[in-house]
């Protein structure tokens, strides 16, 4: 079969499920990844002939799509803050909103000898850009999950950066190691109300303990964090969250009720309230 043919077949039996630009785009990852062919040389050879065990790649991939698995999880990484990151079931796939929260810290950051610590870590996306980033600093990495962290220790010995990573319930947590010059954390932030507004590629996939909360306390994370960071910062030290938009005002006044005296919320490029620094300045 050609190259052209096995495209043409995949993107019509998807289409219907995602529309034929992303199907055509998974498409691509996937020739990227086992024919180690770009798009521009999917296009340029499009007469090249597909093999039955190339052809039986596809169709397994195509499968697991139509079961709404994440292509992420199909080829086993997602691209993040120009790196390629390992996920799978124990793990977040890192969202591009992540990488403005990121970018946000770097352009706030004066002096790279600094100790930064990120809770929750899951696949290492957040303290293994920010080690790339911020050279001479010194990053800890903290999550509940053992499978997540040895996933994101690969991840950090692949992209050759050095972060400390702890085993650890932040919820269980009685005061942090040190104080910290940055703390940061994707906590879970999604409310059980909120589920029925998620795609099945999130729901069945993804990793509930990284996700949900109660409606109950929804910010529980959040104030256990806040808490810690408390506890000992330093006068100069920074708090950042990425943060759910429809509890931006309620956090926000929960922070400066705990005693932070700055608290600065920051929209992403959906125009959606999606990340907070909290400051003693």
């Amino acid at each position: 079969m050609q190259l052209i043919q096995l495209k043409n077949q995949f993107v019509a039996v998807l289409k219907q499920q995602y529309g034929a630009d992303e199907a055509a785009h998974f498409f691509y990852m996937l020739a990227e990844e086992s024919l180690q062919l770009s798009k521009i040389e999917v296009a340029l050879e499009s007469n090249f002939i597909v093999s039955k065990e190339q052809q039986a790649y596809f169709t397994k991939a195509q499968r697991r799509l139509q079961q709404s698995e994440p292509i992420q999880h199909i080829i086993g990484k997602a691209y993040f803050y120009a790196n390629d990151f390992l996920v799978n079931e124990h793990t977040l796939i890192p969202r591009p909103e992540t990488e403005e929260l990121i970018e946000w810290i770097v352009h706030n950051t004066k002096s790279e000898d600094i100790s930064v610590l990120d809770i929750g870590t899951g696949s290492g996306c957040i303290a293994i850009s920010l080690a790339k980033q911020l050279k001479k600093t010194q990053v800890s990495a903290m999550d509940v999950s053992a499978e997540a962290l040895k996933v994101a220790n690969t991840n950090a010995l692949k992209l050759k950066t050095e972060v400390r990573f702890i085993e650890q319930n932040v919820l269980e947590l009685d005061k942090l190691d040190q104080a910290y010059d940055i703390v940061v954390s994707n906590p879970p932030y999604v409310r059980e109300s909120e589920k029925e507004l998620m795609k099945a590629n999130v729901l069945d996939f993804e990793p509930d303990t990284a996700l949900f909360v109660s409606n109950a306390d929804p910010l529980i994370f959040y104030r256990k964090i806040a808490q810690l960071f408390l506890a000992n910062a330093k006068k100069t030290s920074r708090l950042y969250f990425e943060i759910n938009e429809y509890l931006s005002k309620e956090l926000t006044e929960l922070l400066y009720t705990l005693g932070f005296t700055s608290v600065e919320v920051k929209k992403d490029f959906r125009e959606k309230d999606r990340m907070l620094k909290a400051t003693l300045y």
